[in-house]
């Protein structure tokens, strides 16, 4: 059941991706799909947007993309026949500036530097 899911969950991926693409544009310079989770009844998926733009931007995307969910969901279900076209959540995914962030942090504290030759590895 579990890769059963994975599937579904990359499905609808690769459509919805397809689909923002072709049919919104935004003021950001960049909106992803960055994954998608699935309920186990199918009839709910979390999508998760990467947004590189402002904060500002990135809200917009966001309330762009909730004002054209059901347009979306619509599409969706000519595209990708299973029992429910689930219903689409659309949350901010923030990952990639959390873990700049972290990076930034430990270059600051010297941490984040490669061994050398002489430096075993841990």
């Amino acid at each position: 059941m579990k890769n059963r899911l994975h599937r579904v969950n990359e499905i609808i991926k690769r459509e919805l991706s397809e689909l923002i693409r072709r049919e919104l544009t935004f003021q950001a310079k960049l909106v992803t799909v960055q994954q998608v989770d699935i309920t186990p009844d199918l009839k709910h998926a979390h999508v998760f947007i990467g947004v590189i733009g402002t904060e500002q931007e990135q809200h917009a995307a966001i309330a762009q993309l909730h004002e054209a969910r059901q347009r979306l969901q619509h599409e969706m279900s000519r595209r990708v026949v299973i029992k429910y076209t689930p219903q689409l959540h659309f949350k901010l995914d923030n990952t990639g500036e959390r873990g700049d962030r972290v990076i930034g942090i430990l270059n600051e504290l010297g941490l984040n530097t490669p061994p050398t030759e002489d430096e075993p590895c841990e």
